[in-house]
């Protein structure tokens, strides 16, 4: 008997359901009736009068009474967050294209190539979907556009959105001053890339902020240099009048006497205070060291590169050291461009000096065997250990985001007071301030006779040292750093005549005590720019420049992993100020003067 087949009917919707409160949906290209009221979906064989008619009395009968306008109203209401219908509303693109805004600002931020949404992100978001959800979700994700092309408009779009807030937050700011940190470097392509960061007073208090990385395509010069930065600040309505402090690292193009970026500066705008980055002239201060010190650290750096500049003595100490059980397997390279990190690698060696005295027995190195076999050169290591490890602290404490020229010469200053301490202390014999050291001392029993080579040596060194920090940091003006830092302890006949009538003002006031004594520094003055204008200008004019170029020293860490040798041809300002900016684009201004349409 021949089998025949039964041929299954295709229910359609019918406009007669909206009376039981259904609306159709379709659901991988079959319609199904959705109830308007709960919003459950029933299957295609439910799509019947009398099962509509049963779901409707059992589970919603109290809306018995409604006429069809009713359920037509929640049938248009329901119909308005799905995309099945197969028709986008302009709501749906609206909220398309401000998600690609969104998914562009995070790849911007993450610093990663534009088509990481189209090729991973959005794939990704869709299986998770699929699966979490639903099929007939994964069609609203399909509406957001995230292709190279459009998230670099997105980038470009928030990125002018971002330099338009900056340049409106200078000129709207109570007191219309800045000051700028700029520095130069070469990227992956050979380029030669300006960087620049503004600090101005915003919300009550100093904001630093990304400003521009411009490329140079000369030959890079205090001349291209100014005229760059020029270029840039006529053509934002800012003028060189405006700028109050410019800090720059120590090269001659930019420190230059007679032709250097600042020396153009200061005819322009005689005002402005440069400064020399305190972070280069902190490391060029530490560079420092009589002979013997200096011999042993050569000895070092050429032990250390003895093994590391070759693969086989690498896995032969690396072997003695497992061999011996040792903590440490392997020795730290040291590079003289990043002349503090030696501390680390002083560090590590002075750690294996057991092993490496075995090593270098092995290999038949007497000389460099011997370094580590000599109590004295071990004592002269020990003290290059600690003393490094306190400049990379200094170092370390210089760096970081919202710092004055007033705090980190405070910093200056107490190290230089700690200089003086140490020296008379190795008079006395006490070198508890060197741990290194002093454990060493320890460990071998070293009689008091037996150190006074080492302290010699240390004491010359410290005393070069304080020479070399006078050198390049000479004292800050006492009384407009002593106005700034307690302005309750200055004479009025030590301030500048045109404001000695506001610090009287100022100094008998009781609600500006109560503010100084809760307020940071920057922020007392900023609040009493309205009361005490011209002293408070005074001040500032001192606080807002810049250090240090620490801001684009990091920017450009950031340049080189955003422009790497695989995206050698982008333009990386739009992508750096994205990702580095503090300021948030403004996404739902964008979102309402672009054209809704996803793919734009």
């Amino acid at each position: 008997m021949d089998r025949v087949e039964k041929k299954v009917k295709k229910r359609r919707y019918s406009e007669d359901f909206l009376q039981y409160g259904f609306t159709s949906k379709i659901t991988a290209e079959i319609e199904k009736p959705q109830c308007v009221i709960c919003g459950d979906v029933l299957s295609a064989e439910s799509m019947k009068p009398n099962k509509l008619k049963r779901h409707f009395d059992s589970k919603h009968l109290s809306f018995a009474g409604k006429d069809i306008s009713y359920f037509k109203s929640k049938a248009d209401e329901l119909k308005k967050g799905r995309l099945d219908t197969g028709i986008k509303s302009p709501k749906q693109n609206v909220v398309a294209v401000e998600v690609s805004y969104l998914v562009a600002l995070r790849i911007a931020r993450t610093m990663k190539p534009h088509t990481f949404a189209e090729d991973l992100l959005l794939p990704v978001a869709k299986d998770s979907v699929g699966v979490m959800i639903g099929d007939e979700f994964v069609t609203q994700l399909s509406a957001v556009s995230l292709s190279n092309d459009t998230v670099r408009r997105r980038i470009d779009d928030m990125s002018a959105d971002i330099l338009d807030q900056v340049i409106q937050e200078i000129k709207s700011a109570p007191l219309p001053i800045f000051s700028i940190q700029l520095d130069e470097s070469t990227e992956v392509a050979n380029c030669s890339q300006l960087l620049m960061y503004v600090r101005y007073i915003n919300d009550g208090d100093f904001k630093d902020e990304f400003l521009f990385c411009k490329p140079l395509n000369t030959a890079a010069t205090a001349r291209d240099v100014f005229e760059r930065v020029g270029s840039f600040l006529k053509e934002h309505k800012l003028s060189w009048e405006m700028v109050c402090g410019i800090c720059t690292d120590g090269a001659r193009a930019m420190l230059g006497c007679q032709s250097g970026f600042q020396h153009l500066v200061l005819n322009e705008s005689p005002k402005v205070i440069g400064t020399h980055c305190m972070i280069h002239l902190q490391t060029l201060a530490m560079k420092t060291l009589p002979q013997d010190l200096k011999e042993v650290m050569q000895s070092v750096i050429s032990s250390v590169n003895f093994i590391k500049s070759n693969t086989l003595n690498s896995q032969l100490f690396s072997q003695l050291c497992n061999d011996l059980d040792t903590q440490n397997k392997a020795l730290l390279f040291h590079t003289e461009g990043r002349w503090l990190s030696s501390g680390t690698v002083f560090k590590r060696v002075f750690e294996l000096r057991d092993e490496l005295k075995i090593f270098f027995s092995q290999k038949g190195r007497p000389q460099l065997e011997a370094l580590f076999s000599d109590e004295s050169e071990l004592q002269k290591m020990a003290y290059l250990v600690d003393i490094f490890a306190i400049l990379h602290e200094l170092n370390l404490s210089l760096q970081g985001p919202n710092a004055t020229c007033l705090d980190l010469s405070e910093k200056i200053q107490s190290f230089q007071m700690k200089l003086e301490l140490w020296q008379n202390k190795l008079d006395e014999n006490k070198i508890h301030m060197l741990p290194t050291l002093s454990a060493f001392f320890e460990e071998h029993d070293i009689k008091p006779s037996k150190r006074i080579t080492v302290i010699i040596s240390m004491k010359k060194h410290l005393h070069m040292l304080a020479q070399e920090i006078s050198w390049y940091f000479p004292n800050l003006p006492d009384v407009p750093f002593a106005l700034a830092r307690s302005p309750f302890t200055v004479n009025v006949e030590d301030i500048p005549e045109p404001a000695q009538e506001e610090f009287i003002e100022l100094v008998n006031s009781d609600a500006a005590r109560t503010d100084f004594s809760t307020l940071p520094v920057t922020q007392f003055w900023i609040k009493c720019l309205q009361s005490y204008p011209v002293l408070s200008e005074t001040v500032l004019r001192l606080l807002l420049p810049f250090p240090t170029t620490y801001l684009c020293e990091k920017g450009f860490s950031s340049l080189l992993v955003i422009k790497s040798k695989y995206r050698r041809r982008l333009a990386v300002e739009n992508d750096l100020r994205c990702a580095l900016a503090k300021t948030t684009p403004r996404i739902s201004d964008l979102v309402r003067k672009k054209q809704s349409q996803p793919s734009h």
